[in-house]
């Protein structure tokens, strides 16, 4: 049977990385995304690489009423997810307008924790299955650039951990990967960067981490060690650093 993937926030460059990497193995796509012409030319692409199937479903974080498509058409194989779904405003804009701060929680946890929560019955179902939630290394530790952003990809953390602890015993697994700089439209024009990854690098190492049945992966790599250092820095030196 073949194994379907719900890719939420399908039409980002490491969504996009990674459906490529699905389709080669012929998985079926579900390609849920806000741009939904965007999605369907993605889908034809996908469908001649050799996926299963592909299909493009709207989709918008903040919008709750139309969750319930994606869950429809999946067929009788397992049934996989991908959360790639994030919004990153400038810190500067949310200070200037409180208001976005819901927008942003919407986007990056309560949006994507919703839909995990109405697959999660399915996943126990099946007694097999992959959630994938791409988070952030923000999302270890408050810093002064994006501490709304960070907060929201902590809290997608958090669940995604006691996600990962009911699945587990039903044997579906829970990963959640902490990205750090990546070529992206998202970080395009940010000041700052470096050693910047690339969508297929991130993609490759969520594939690798899924057939390993890691739990928390940094990617690339060596930004686990770097936020370990973060973290440890104290508080009262912390707040006078501008990271």
């Amino acid at each position: 049977m073949t194994e379907t993937w719900i890719i939420l926030g399908a039409t980002s460059a490491m969504a996009r990385a990674f459906a490529r990497a699905l389709a080669d193995r012929g998985a079926g796509l579900v390609l849920a995304a806000r741009d939904l012409d965007e999605a369907e030319q993605q889908a034809r692409d996908l469908r001649l690489r050799g996926a299963g199937f592909a299909r493009a479903v709207a989709f918008d974080a903040r919008r709750p009423e139309g969750f319930a498509a994606l869950f429809e058409n999946l067929g009788e194989g397992p049934v996989n997810a991908a959360v790639f779904a994030g919004a990153m405003p400038d810190q500067s804009a949310i200070d200037a307008d409180p208001a976005l701060i819901a927008a942003v929680c919407e986007t990056n946890f309560t949006g994507p924790a919703r839909v995990l929560s109405l697959l999660a019955p399915r996943i126990e179902a099946q007694g097999t299955g992959v959630i994938v939630g791409v988070g952030s290394v923000a999302g270890d530790r408050g810093r002064l650039g994006n501490y709304v952003y960070g907060a929201s990809k902590a809290a997608f953390a958090t669940y995604l951990s006691g996600l990962r602890n009911r699945l587990a015993r039903r044997g579906g697994h829970v990963m959640t990967v902490k990205p750090g700089f990546v070529d992206t439209a998202m970080t395009w024009g940010l000041g700052g960067m470096f050693l910047v990854a690339s969508p297929e690098a991130v993609a490759a190492a969520i594939l690798k981490g899924v057939e390993a049945r890691r739990n928390v992966i940094y990617v690339p790599g060596f930004w686990r060690a770097i936020m370990a250092i973060i973290r440890a820095i104290p508080e009262p030196i912390f707040k006078k650093l501008k990271i």
